[in-house]
């Protein structure tokens, strides 16, 4: 199993027996050494000396994915990391494993949000449109696609928020415009301060399978309640992967509207936030969901 993948293995539990972790970790070895293309469930099996079916659920029990999209996913982050590198598309993509570049655009909006070129150079040929604003625990960002929301970040100043902004899209055309986006301002205000949301609001994010599946589960979290980070991993159907959720949390470029700061530890107080665990104690009480000092 790599370890720089983002659905880390946590330490073996009786929820899935050591002999079942073994074999979902030397699967993704066989996974990872194939680096020019995704190999079939029937190959890695049989290379194992297990039937396709008892490899489907030994993923499903220690990762809660299949192994398909385990595979689908580390040809993603490798295609990102050569993307990022400088490599040039195509042979970024190949590197990747990606047999074509027709079935790579055919789902580049799912994986990416952008194209492969685009994401290559930064959001180049995007446009990112934000705003940003003073609030009860700094300042305020938020900034979207014409998809959907892309970043809402929270910080001690405006000029920090927007650093931030052009660090992760520095290649796109960032417009300021605080009138186009003054409803999902005005609506994400409203949360900090423990108000309903006013809309489903739409996302435009990237993420692994793992963590998508993950936000997911965060925004079924009601306003005033809490969950553990086991307990999110347990909903998911991936009870051994606490530690995995917490790095889905940390990773969540939608703070707020995706709602991270839901997640608490099972010992106790409210763990680590992105934003810093006053902003954190703030949101939960804000909500009632944590109780005043």
């Amino acid at each position: 199993m790599p370890y720089n993948s983002r659905m880390t293995m946590t330490t073996t539990s009786p929820a899935a027996p050591a002999d079942l972790t073994d074999l979902v970790e030397s699967a993704c070895r066989r996974i990872d050494a194939t680096d020019d293309r995704v190999p079939t469930v029937a190959e890695i099996a049989d290379g194992l000396g297990v039937s396709p079916d008892v490899l489907r659920r030994a993923f499903a029990r220690v990762l809660g994915v299949t192994p398909r999209q385990y595979a689908d996913a580390r040809r993603r982050e490798r295609l990102r990391d050569g993307l990022r590198s400088g490599d040039h598309v195509s042979i970024a993509l190949f590197s990747a494993g990606y047999g074509s570049t027709s079935r790579l655009y055919e789902s580049a909006h799912d994986h990416l949000g952008m194209t492969p070129a685009s994401y290559k150079a930064g959001g180049a040929g995007a446009t990112v449109v934000y705003t940003a604003s003073d609030c009860v625990l700094g300042c305020l960002l938020v900034a979207a696609t014409t998809r959907g929301l892309c970043q809402v970040d929270l910080g001690d100043s405006k000029s920090e928020l927007e650093g931030r902004l052009r660090h992760e899209f520095h290649a796109a055309t960032l417009v300021r415009d605080d009138g186009v986006l003054r409803d999902v301002l005005d609506d994400v205000l409203g949360r900090l301060e423990g108000r309903a949301p006013a809309a489903d609001l739409p996302l435009d994010v990237r993420g692994t399978a793992f963590q998508r599946r993950v936000w997911e589960e965060l925004r079924r979290i009601p306003l005033g309640e809490t969950r553990t980070y086991g307990e999110v991993a347990a909903a998911i159907g991936s009870p051994r992967a606490v530690r995995a959720v917490g790095t889905a949390c940390g990773k969540n470029p939608v703070a707020i509207v995706v709602p991270c700061h839901r997640v608490v530890p099972a010992t106790g107080g409210v763990g680590n936030y992105g934003g810093g665990p006053h902003r954190k104690r703030h949101l939960l009480r804000a909500e009632h969901a944590l109780p005043e000092e």
